[in-house]
Order: structure tokens, then C-alpha cells, then sequence
């Protein structure tokens, strides 16, 4: 698991910077009903898409929250007063407090499956009757774009999906969240090169992979024999589902 303290200072450049977080707000502020005035972006990292949201919309008030304290002070710089170091598991709101809750790119990394349903279970009791959450699934499907790189990793050792879209559903089904929709995104930026991947790979980006292992070098090694080293492939386009909170 990559330490998202240490991220911190890169992880905006290597995440596709500004297109991406453009492309991420526009699809959620997407999925928010009119006369929304209030939202949570639970792991709101660096803040750079929790920055677009709030500006995205008039009268939208968007509050920040994200265990890291490195990102925390990213996010609080880009909205000053609007960010809380917290865990999306312990959300420190009183129940009903915002018309809307989101997660972007969070589900796919909390440890476990119960971990997984205490998040959505949070997000559901800070939103209120009528609200909605907006979260991504399948985050690590998006990235198989079918090419030679993923050919290379299909043979991986591989965790089950924390976030798979018919998993979040039934969590969501359990605290009175009901499907409301869902859309599609572009990860700009973030097309894997073969270089890249291997630099992914010895930062310990692949969970499976701990860095440093033989498994991980015979990894390594294969991406290093692929043609075009520097050339990105395809970018990852991200899955959103939306759920409204029953009345």
C-alpha cells in the first residue's frame, strides 16, 4: 500500500493533474440534484477535484475530510477552513448534516470488506433524507485498457475488488441508499507507460507486489522488454454510481 503521506508532494503531477480532477468534478456535480447546498468529499486528498466541486456549482458549500495529514495541509491551502483531518470510517458530523456525500477514489483502498460497508454506512448517516452519495467503483478494472502492459500483469497475483459496483450496491441497500444513476470518466494523464509501470511497481503501487520481490523483479523485467518505453497507453475511464437516501 502506497503511503499517501509521502504521495503528498507528487501525487497531483503523477495522477493526471488538472484535466483529470476537471474531468472527475464535472461528472459528479453531474450526478448532484438542483437545490444541492451542501457536500462532504470524504478522502478529499491534495483537494484539487474537492476545489472544482465547490466551484463548480453556485451556493454549493463543500466540506473536505482525509486521514492523511500530508494531504489534509494540500486541500487546506486550496480551501482554507474547509478541510478536517478525519476517517471516512469515524466521520465526525452529526447525522443529516449535507444534502450530498461523495468518494472519489476511495473504496478500491480501505483495508477491508467490513471497512468498505462502515464507509458507506458513514456516508449515509451524515446525508440527509433525500440526499445523495456519489462514489467511483471498479477503480481497478478501469485501468485493463487491453494493452501490452496489461497482458503482461494479467498473470498477477490479485485481491478481490473492495469496490465492486454489485458489492457498494448491496452495502448501500443495507443503509437505505437506493441507485440513482451513475456516469463516466476520462482519467487524463493516467495512460501507463511501460517505464512508468515499473516505476509503479517498485514504489508499491501494485498491492500484490510488495517492491523488492523476486515476483515484483520478474515483473519488472517483462514491462522492461516491452517496445515503446515512454509512450502512454490508453488513459482509464472511471465508473460513478450515485445512491439517494431514502426519505
Amino acid at each position: 500500500m502506497l503511503d499517501y503521506d509521502k504521495e503528498a508532494e507528487r501525487y497531483d503531477a503523477s495522477r493526471g493533474g488538472e484535466p483529470r480532477a476537471a474531468a472527475a468534478a464535472r461528472a459528479v456535480l453531474g450526478l448532484l440534484p438542483d437545490g444541492t447546498r451542501s457536500l462532504l468529499d470524504v478522502a478529499c486528498g491534495t483537494g484539487i477535484v474537492t476545489r472544482r466541486l465547490a466551484a463548480g456549482r453556485d451556493a454549493l458549500t463543500v466540506t473536505g475530510v482525509d486521514l492523511a495529514p500530508a494531504m489534509v495541509r494540500h486541500a487546506a491551502a486550496r480551501m482554507p477552513g474547509a478541510v478536517v483531518l478525519a476517517d471516512g470510517r469515524r466521520l465526525p458530523f452529526r447525522g443529516g448534516r449535507f444534502d450530498a456525500v461523495s468518494s472519489v477514489w476511495l473504496l478500491h483502498l480501505v483495508p477491508t470488506a467490513e471497512d468498505v460497508r462502515t464507509v458507506v454506512g458513514e456516508c449515509a448517516r451524515v446525508l440527509r433524507p433525500g440526499g445523495v452519495y456519489v462514489t467511483t467503483v471498479d477503480k481497478a478494472a478501469a485501468h485493463n485498457v487491453g494493452s501490452d502492459i496489461d497482458a503482461v500483469m494479467a498473470a498477477r497475483p490479485r485481491r478481490p475488488a473492495r469496490d465492486a459496483a454489485d458489492l457498494v450496491e448491496s452495502y448501500a441497500l443495507e443503509h437505505g441508499l437506493l441507485p440513482a444513476g451513475g456516469a463516466r470518466f476520462t482519467g487524463h494523464g493516467q495512460g501507463r507507460s511501460p517505464r512508468r509501470t515499473v516505476a509503479d511497481l517498485r514504489r508499491g503501487w501494485f498491492v500484490t507486489l510488495p517492491p523488492g520481490e523476486a515476483l515484483a523483479d520478474g515483473f519488472a523485467a517483462r514491462l522492461a522488454e516491452l517496445p515503446d518505453q515512454d509512450r502512454p497507453r490508453a488513459d482509464p475511464v472511471f465508473t460513478l454510481r450515485a445512491f439517494r437516501k431514502a426519505a
